[in-house]
């Protein structure tokens, strides 16, 4: 095998885990809506924005993607990488795995509250699975991510710090929505802070067990 061809079949073996992680965290979004504990930050204003629109959460979650891209390019401007347009396909990709994934979980039941933890737990754990898997791809941010990477480069605070930032200042958003359109606080309740806390330490002990991997010898 030559070495082009050796790193063509490294690309792809790449893009194969990101699109897994994908999935992945795509059931775990859904998982979460069907415990009906709250949903985790990132999907909590796709959500909302679902129940007063004809918007499924899976195209509420590829426009608001088309919108944190938009403000990376306002943000970046000349700095902006055209490769990250990448996350518009990503964005599609994602959100219509979404709606599979509601689908597929609908005709699940649950009778009892610590049941419906068990789902919230189970979300948790695919989104953290897949985002684990994202991070060992290292091929493409989702666009959320690239937002508060892009304000992290314009603006000197620590990645971390403006996550959190970030992820608040979109329940927030999800909360006035709810109230205003619904006339109560939905889709945020104890299981989108258990998915803040929670789906992070996950991620990153998974992280380090996935860290002995090395994706051309797989």
């Amino acid at each position: 095998m030559t070495l082009r061809d050796a790193q063509a079949v490294n690309i792809f073996k790449r893009y194969l885990l990101f699109l897994t992680g994908l999935a992945i965290m795509a059931f775990g979004v859904a998982f979460s809506i069907k415990a009906d504990l709250g949903t985790s930050p990132i999907s909590s204003v796709p959500y909302v924005v679902s129940l007063f629109t004809p918007f499924t959460v899976g195209t509420a979650t590829i426009v608001m993607h088309c919108v944190f891209i938009f403000l990376q390019i306002l943000i970046l401007r000349k700095k902006y990488h055209p490769i990250q347009l990448m996350q518009l396909p990503v964005a599609f990709f994602f959100g219509y795995l979404t709606d599979f994934g509601v689908w597929a979980v609908q005709r699940i039941a649950y009778h009892s509250y610590w049941q419906q933890w068990l789902l919230c737990l189970i979300g948790i754990l695919l989104v953290a699975v897949g985002v684990s898997f994202e991070v060992k791809a290292s091929v493409v941010v989702l666009a959320g991510e690239g937002v508060v990477l892009a304000i992290c480069q314009v603006l000197p605070v620590k990645f971390g710090y403006m996550k959190v930032g970030f992820d608040v200042t979109l329940v927030a958003i999800a909360c006035v929505l709810s109230v205003f359109f619904t006339g109560q606080i939905q889709g945020v309740r104890e299981g989108t802070v258990a998915a803040a806390v929670l789906v992070g330490l996950i991620a990153k002990r998974i992280g380090k067990f996935l860290s002995r991997w090395d994706i051309e010898k797989i």
